[in-house]
């Protein structure tokens, strides 16, 4: 089974969809005039052999690098080189855990209940 992303007019995935191996080659139409679906439909792939990743609803497709790229996780991260989103300062390396908080740009460590002392 081939997969397809449909993405708005901001390049945006909205939903995937899966068409039969026999309508890959030509997806869009196959969408379009079989099934009714209009819009925009862009291949994507689950072992991300094409466009880089599986698209993800919530993902964009970048139709000059021609691959879909995951959704910030929070607006102050930026977009590495190799496509990750980094936060704007290093997730901490003492082997505790830690959440990002947005609003003081800087990792809160997660605090866990230890049930071992009620």
């Amino acid at each position: 089974m081939a997969h397809f992303a449909e993405i708005d007019k901001d390049s945006i995935v909205i939903r995937v969809v899966v068409v039969p191996d026999e309508f890959e080659s030509d997806g869009q139409t196959y969408l379009a005039e079989t099934i009714g679906l209009g819009g925009t439909w862009i291949q994507t792939s689950y072992n991300a052999r094409i466009r880089s990743k599986y698209a993800g609803i919530g993902d964009t497709y970048d139709a000059k690098l021609d691959r879909f790229i995951e959704a910030s996780p929070f607006p102050s991260w930026k977009l590495s080189k190799d496509f990750t989103w980094v936060a704007p300062k290093a997730y901490p390396s003492d082997g505790k855990t830690y959440d990002w908080d947005e609003v003081k740009k800087d990792w809160l460590e997660r605090f866990s209940i230890d049930a071992s002392k009620s």
